[in-house]
């Protein structure tokens, strides 16, 4: 604390990002990153713009980027967004889109940016209690609000809410926008973009960190009607002009070209994803049912902290929430076949000693 900070800064409580450690042998399961590689068409396209070019600035509009993201899925340029990474596009929706006047609604247990942000650009928030099997009722959010968001799959539950129930809660809140944060919908959902020129309330917000490999690149996006695109150029334009550089720009495009290495990651990720599922419960967990690139996983016997401690002295990285509720889980990222298979092992060593 300082007393040359703006008062403000004294309740603010910042998100906590995973662990990104430096060097070792490890195994990272921690942060949800893809284990395999991006496509080589990003790699061949970064090598080739890494010239004298980069002296000048990006294209402020990102407009490549966004033509190959509305030509992949139906929809015209002016219906996408794209930022630094899905939480700047988060900050300027929680600025641009919801009302200060009623309470955003998100669930209790869910992505913890979400109150970062809503305590950070002054918003009434309100969170909605997941059901007894940890679902999104969404007959709970049917009521007032100044505007509604939750992940789906859920983090980090990763639990899916499927999209007859959402069309049915953008048509029971048409005055306020509804935002879907899809960050892990390619690995086994259906995505709610299907829905947008249908629901002027609806704003969909994808990443490329993901299911696309980019994490180091930091890309995400938004799409929606126009209007709703429009106001988060406003407060990106507000706030950073340039907010994708020449190379994630360039990168980013060449993932989004490159279709069958996408679905072929994707694939092998749900399949390793339901291997390591039968083996953890074959081990003594009970795994909650998973449509996203992680696992959330209780044991009956054993301690979750005790586990992710001892985990963690074998260089294996899990994920730990010391959260009511969650507290007795870990949330375990889907790593290929090899860092899957330490896993299990090391798993069935601790549980047997």
């Amino acid at each position: 604390m300082s007393r040359y900070w703006n008062p403000q800064l004294n309740e603010l409580s910042p998100y906590v990002p995973g662990e990104q450690p430096r060097g070792g042998d490890l195994i990272k399961l921690n942060t949800n990153e893809m284990p395999y590689g991006p496509s080589p068409r990003v790699l061949e396209a970064l090598r080739g713009a890494s010239d004298e070019t980069l002296r000048l600035y990006p294209d402020p509009q990102s407009l490549r980027l966004r033509e190959a993201l509305a030509s992949s899925l139906d929809l015209e340029p002016g219906q996408v967004f794209v930022g630094n990474g899905s939480d700047e596009v988060l900050a300027h929706t929680f600025r641009a889109l919801f009302q200060p006047d009623a309470p955003l609604l998100f669930p209790d247990i869910t992505y913890s940016f979400y109150p970062v942000y809503a305590q950070f650009f002054g918003l009434t928030a309100e969170t909605v209690p997941l059901g007894g099997k940890f679902e999104i009722e969404l007959a709970d959010y049917r009521r007032d609000n100044g505007g509604i968001i939750f992940p789906n799959p859920n983090a980090p539950t990763g639990i899916l809410v499927p999209l007859d129930q959402i069309e049915a809660l953008l048509r029971d809140n048409p005055d306020t926008v509804v935002v879907i944060d899809e960050a892990y919908i390619d690995f086994g959902g259906e995505s709610a973009v299907a829905l947008i020129n249908d629901y002027p309330n609806l704003l969909v917000i994808q990443t490329l960190s993901k299911s696309r490999a980019l994490a180091g690149l930091r890309v995400g996006v938004a799409f929606g009607q126009a209007d709703l695109i429009e106001g988060l150029e406003r407060v990106k334009n507000s706030f950073n002009s340039y907010p994708l550089d020449r190379l994630s720009e360039i990168g980013a495009t060449a993932a989004v070209e490159d279709r069958e290495w996408f679905q072929k990651s994707c694939a092998k990720i749900i399949a390793n994803r339901e291997q390591l599922r039968a083996g953890l419960e074959q081990l003594g967990f009970d795994v909650l049912p998973s449509a996203a690139n992680f696992l959330f996983a209780r044991h009956r016997e054993r301690s979750a902290e005790a586990l992710y401690v001892a985990l963690r002295e074998r260089n294996i990285i899990v994920r730990h929430f010391e959260k009511p509720r969650i507290d007795e889980f870990l949330r375990i990222s889907v790593g290929n076949e090899a860092e899957c298979e330490a896993l299990l092992d090391a798993l069935s060593e601790l549980i047997a000693s």
